[in-house]
């Protein structure tokens, strides 16, 4: 799974669904997108959180079907306690989910576009941002 295809983040995502022209110009340059299990459950907080849940679980629906959905197994898992306990180690957390979304990237070894610096500490993790 290699080539021009992108990992997207959450808040990418989100920009996308604002109608951020950057965002969209960088995906529609991209063969296939993929997302991560993870990133499909935080958009779906946000809808449920949202003014308007009807709208946005609409837009998600709409959006997740030109995606393909990146599900965790046993080497996810791996790639998560291996990141976690470097992040410890050196003392720089970074939230939980976005541990998941990096194992699964480097799993496929499929680059990640977002906006969060974070994502820089880990090893191995390829980035667009």
């Amino acid at each position: 799974m290699t080539g021009n295809k992108l990992v997207l983040d959450t808040n990418i995502v989100i920009e996308l669904f604002r109608g951020n022209k950057k965002v969209l110009s960088v995906i529609t340059n991209h063969e296939a997108i993929y997302l991560p299990i993870t990133v499909l459950g935080e958009l779906y907080l946000g809808a449920y959180r949202s003014l308007n849940i009807q709208k946005k679980l609409e837009e998600i629906k709409n959006f997740v079907k030109s995606c393909s959905l990146l599900d965790f197994d046993n080497n996810t898992a791996d790639n998560y306690g291996a990141i976690k306990s470097r992040l410890l180690n050196i003392g720089k957390p970074i939230p939980e989910n976005d541990i998941w979304i990096a194992a699964i990237s480097i799993q496929f070894d499929l680059p990640l576009y977002t906006m969060d610096y974070h994502f820089q500490v880990i090893e191995g993790l390829k980035l667009l941002n």
